[in-house]
């Protein structure tokens, strides 16, 4: 239950924040309550640490000198691997079956990037029938379900900003098909932005200047929301984390989660050969035997353009934010009610209000400190973690900028394609330009088929595709 306006501004005042309610007298009953509400999500003793630099800030330094390429299972089984391949993926399909695997969608972002002005995972994403993200998700763990004959739930993250759009969307929908039961929706958490002094903004008078706490505050808001004790009632021993701006994604793998398994990995990634030396993706390292991922603003350049012998890049594996968690390990992690990831400090412009004035403010240069927790920073703490390999069109496609690389017009692109391969591979000749582009548009509904293998065997009249076609395959 909230604490009380007098517990809530003695505890502002004893960590020197009481000026959150300096425009107190002056609010409505409404203002009053949402300044209370934002003020009941702050936790200011881990506010004052960070701000004292007291608490776990940053990642330690990283000994440039020890970084190597780490381990990864390829996408295909060397000579050696075949039976574990096949082990892996029956253990995989076991695991479905038996009902201990979840799925968990980070979906805290509006598209307001993308000039659409809603949950992102509502944006109309598919190249023929314009499936949201959500529908594309739902339909594949439809398809899942009804492949292995299991139950599947669905952890959906939403954020202050889209959770109660994202609630409003799966009640108009029925929930895309799936059981209510077993779709459910919790808060990331959220942390307030600090000037360089310490004080923690005002956004209005009456708000704090709030914003999620990164997609590491995952692993806390599963603890904090009772995911945890869910899914331990529920028997779950792999959850599959992605995030929701990737329509190519499959939510449950079975030969990456009999990998998982097998390997007894507390923390697992998917991860795809890089674009280019400098791609804007994490890179995957180990370091005295530990897996971790450097981001690539932090990985020097002379270790971005380091080559092996014959050539090839070195570090060549990109994170693609796809995982597999134990829900034990997040319980080890947040046991204590402190998860014990660093948290990043990013200088942000802010707009606030004026404390000396009372007037609102929009910076033009960066005013203000906002404290994220990133979630692959759990990797090197797993006593196990194992990476597997896949193409990039098999599994990843983000929808991040209105146009170019990473939009919705290379998204709709990269699901024909995949499709055409599907098709290719079932003998379905598919037309493409000189430069290996769709000259078609072709979408495979996931009710029909989740990978080519599935799409072969319930694909009794191939269809004739020809340049300017559009074909749906349901």
């Amino acid at each position: 239950m909230r604490r009380s306006y007098e517990e809530l501004r003695k505890l502002a005042s004893d960590f020197n924040q009481e000026h959150v309610f300096q425009y107190w007298d002056g609010l409505n009953p409404n203002e009053k309550e949402q300044l209370l509400n934002d003020v009941s999500k702050i936790n200011f003793a881990r506010v004052n640490d960070l701000i004292s630099g007291k608490g776990n800030i940053s990642s330690p330094e990283i000994d440039l000198t020890k970084i190597e390429a780490p381990p990864v299972y390829l996408p295909q089984p060397t000579a050696k691997q075949v039976n574990l391949y096949k082990e892996a993926i029956a253990r995989g399909r076991q695991l479905l079956s038996e009902n201990k695997v979840a799925t968990m969608v980070v979906a805290g972002g509006q598209g307001t990037r993308l000039g659409f002005d809603a949950p992102k995972g509502t944006l109309p994403t598919s190249p023929i029938k314009n499936k949201t993200l959500f529908m594309l998700f739902a339909e594949n763990i439809r398809a899942i379900c009804n492949r292995y004959a299991c139950r599947l739930p669905w952890y959906i993250m939403t954020s202050d900003a889209t959770d109660e759009p994202t609630r409003e969307y799966f009640e108009a929908n029925d929930y895309l098909g799936l059981n209510p039961d077993d779709v459910h929706f919790f808060k990331q958490g959220v942390m307030p932005a600090v000037d360089d002094t310490g004080r923690i903004l005002l956004s209005e008078k009456h708000r704090i200047a709030l914003s999620p706490n990164g997609h590491g505050g995952s692993l806390t808001a599963l603890k904090e929301c009772d995911i945890l004790d869910d899914l331990s009632k529920r028997g779950i021993e792999v959850l599959s984390y992605f995030q929701v701006d990737n329509p190519l994604v499959s939510p449950a793998d079975p030969l990456f989660i009999g990998l998982h398994s097998l390997s007894e990995s507390q923390m697992s990634s998917i991860a795809v050969p890089k674009a280019d030396d400098l791609e804007r993706v994490g890179n995957f390292v180990q370091i005295d035997g530990k897996i971790q991922i450097i981001e690539y603003s932090d990985l020097p350049d002379e270790l971005a353009h380091a080559k092996n012998p014959d050539g090839s890049r070195m570090l060549n594996s990109g994170s693609i934010a796809i995982h597999l968690i134990c829900p034990k390990f997040v319980g080890e992690l947040t046991g204590d009610g402190k998860l014990e990831l660093p948290w990043h400090i990013a200088r942000k412009k802010v707009p606030y209000v004026d404390p000396q004035t009372g007037k609102s403010v929009d910076p033009e240069q960066p005013n203000a400190r906002k404290f994220e927790m990133f979630i692959f920073d759990a990797i090197p703490l797993a006593t196990k973690s194992i990476i597997l390999e896949q193409p990039r069109l098999h599994c990843f496609s983000p929808v991040k900028n209105a146009e170019g690389i990473d939009s919705l017009e290379t998204a709709q692109r990269d699901m024909i394609l995949r499709s055409m391969e599907w098709l290719e591979k079932c003998g379905v000749k598919c037309p493409k330009t000189k430069d290996g582009l769709p000259a078609a548009k072709v979408e495979i509904s996931p009710l029909k088929a989740i990978d080519a293998e599935q799409l072969k065997e319930s694909l009794q009249t191939p269809p004739v595709i020809k340049p300017g076609d559009s074909v749906y395959i349901d």
